[in-house]
């Protein structure tokens, strides 16, 4: 760790463990979950790098946990931030070969968070970018594009369509874009009417509004149509609940997030019996261990690809500083169309 400072900004963490209070990942004052600090520079462990940061995303995921509502407990004091782009510094035993590397990155549950100016992680969570992939793409290589490749494949092996909620999300956006190059349809489901052109225009096959009057009419026409056996669900509330229980036998309701506050009520449980219907869960961790190492690294190469060839980018709403992200998070955080990011 030569020529490195002793310590470092980042934004740590308040509070320990889990809240047991889920609201949903909406933030009204990041204060209550955040402070800026100044710590120890982390040193790597065998296996382990360093890396300065360039830029972290902010997703979903991110703000669950900041609140104490994700899979893994907080660590009061330790710097938030699951993703980002940065150059490796530093490394212990057996990672030697990525210094001077500049990669994307997820933070271990070992690791120290990303938004900071250093953070530490697995080498094995680290992905070396191309010279044409942007920095703030690569803040943005892993959460949502490996989740968006694994979950169309999914989707993929049940029929050529399939839904999506939250469809104007950056992973939203990346999936319409890859079922339109693999000719796939896509029932993309939005809040708001002005939502409908553009995805539309990004290759959805129908936009439906969920606050519609008849929505539920012109989900079911499109179910009815379409056959699409594959809910990918970013929302988890009582709409996406009507949603499953509209769709066709053998239906597959897959969530991977809960953007909605409300706890959905199962209404139908004979359609779990009787028309062989599924609910279940994608963390992108577990699909990470579960995937052969050469299909993880033929995805990863197809997600740089696409995002070298302009197939896929990352559209940012706000970008924010360390200094700026607890007076300006909450702010951020609620314009839709668009990702968060934060640079030194």
């Amino acid at each position: 760790m030569t020529n490195l400072p002793d310590t470092m900004r980042a934004l740590i963490q308040l509070e320990d463990g889990y809240s047991g209070k889920p609201e949903g990942p909406v933030i009204s004052d990041a204060s209550l979950y955040l402070a800026e600090s100044q710590i120890p520079v982390p040193t790597p462990a065998d296996g382990q790098v360093l890396i300065k940061l360039r830029v972290a995303s902010v997703n979903p995921s991110d703000l669950h946990f900041i609140k104490g509502e994700y899979g893994q407990p907080r660590r009061k004091g330790a710097p938030a931030g699951f993703e980002g782009c940065g150059d490796v510094v530093a490394t212990g035993k057996g990672a030697e070969g990525l210094v001077g590397t500049r990669v994307a990155f997820a933070v271990s549950p070992s690791g120290s968070g990303a938004w900071a100016e250093y953070a530490l992680t697995d080498a094995v969570a680290c992905i070396p970018l191309r010279p044409d992939v942007s920095d703030v793409d690569g803040s943005a290589q892993i959460v949502n594009p490996l989740t968006a490749m694994a979950m169309v494949d999914i989707a993929a092996k049940d029929g050529d369509a399939f839904v999506i909620s939250a469809a104007t999300s950056q992973l939203g956006k990346l999936m319409i874009s890859l079922a339109k190059d693999m000719n796939l349809k896509v029932i993309a489901l939005v809040r708001r009417e002005k939502a409908v052109a553009a995805l539309k225009n990004l290759g959805a096959t129908e936009v439906l509004v969920t606050t519609a009057r008849d929505f539920a009419d012109q989900f079911a026409a499109a179910s009815r149509a379409l056959k699409p056996r594959v809910f990918l669900d970013a929302v988890s509330d009582q709409i996406c609940e009507t949603v499953f229980t509209l769709m066709p036998n053998n239906a597959r309701w897959i969530s991977y997030g809960k953007l909605g506050a409300e706890a959905p009520r199962l209404t139908q449980m004979g359609q779990l019996i009787f028309m062989g219907k599924r609910i279940e869960g994608f963390w992108l961790t577990s699909w990470m261990r579960t995937t052969p190492p050469k299909d993880q690294a033929r995805i990863v190469g197809e997600v740089q690809a696409r995002f070298a060839d302009g197939r896929w980018h990352t559209d940012v709403a706000v970008t924010l500083g360390l200094a700026e992200v607890v007076e300006g998070l909450a702010a951020a955080t609620k314009i839709t169309d668009g990702k968060v990011v934060i640079k030194p």
